[in-house]
């Protein structure tokens, strides 16, 4: 999932975002696959209007997840396609949009002359162990407990996907009032049933032999889970007769 529009500079930091990161804690979750990052190329990135990371009132950067995962987009492209960032920026933001953006091409040299290759489509963020757990805030215990119910699961190469540092969070912060994992088992179920319920619908796009259309799914993929979201948001608030600033 990309960095939705919403997230930019200067809007207010609601509790409902999750876990944000500081520019260091965003530092070390890139450093992973990214070596050579520093915060001044973050702050570079930034300036680029390739990332908008929320202010505090008292002007500190936060990162949500999905700005994170933004980013490792961009340091991808540039690393293994040569992308200037303009294209990239542009591509990502089309892909925001939910439109099916055709990839970007690239001049390469082949056999002595200049050929135009797809770039394939970007992967999901990901990162590793050491760095969820710095990320998070968490130890290996509190991992491993929240693993054994389900709550955040590796990946077939042992890492996380990067909204494993929201969920962190969030599962942290529910501890705070005495809401135990085992506790949350219930809440596991329904997200995989809403997931479920969305990849049935999306399916047939999915197996469509028009590319295009298959490239469309993705984004129909993210406005169904936004819209699921938002209405499990409301069935709770209309249970507890709450509602949330």
């Amino acid at each position: 999932m990309l960095k939705t529009p919403s997230g930019g500079a200067g809007h207010g930091i609601a509790a409902t975002d999750g876990r944000l990161l500081s520019i260091g804690a965003v530092l070390n979750v890139l450093r992973e696959e990214f070596p050579d990052i520093t915060i001044s190329k973050i702050r570079f990135l930034e300036s680029e209007g390739l990332v908008e990371p929320r202010r505090t009132p008292s002007g500190y950067r936060k990162f949500s997840a999905q700005d994170v995962e933004r980013l490792g987009h961009v340091l991808r492209m540039q690393r293994d396609h040569y992308l200037p960032l303009k294209v990239i920026r542009e591509h990502l933001d089309a892909m925001e949009r939910g439109e099916a953006a055709a990839l970007p091409t690239v001049c390469r040299q082949r056999d002595g002359e200049t050929v135009l290759e797809s770039v394939e489509a970007p992967t999901a963020a990901r990162i590793g162990r050491a760095a969820l757990l710095a990320a998070a805030e968490i130890g290996e215990k509190e991992l491993a407990e929240w693993e054994s119910y389900g709550l955040i699961t590796p990946l077939p190469d042992g890492a996380y996907d990067a909204e494993a540092v929201t969920v962190a969070g969030l599962v942290a912060e529910l501890g705070r009032f005495g809401i135990e994992p085992r506790h949350l088992r219930v809440m596991k179920g329904a997200a995989d049933r809403e997931a479920g319920l969305v990849d049935q619908v999306v399916a047939p796009l999915r197996r469509h032999r028009n590319p295009q259309t298959r490239a469309h799914a993705e984004a129909r993929a993210k406005e169904l889970a936004g819209l699921t979201v938002k209405l499990h948001a409301a069935l709770v608030q209309t249970a507890l007769g709450v509602r949330l600033p």
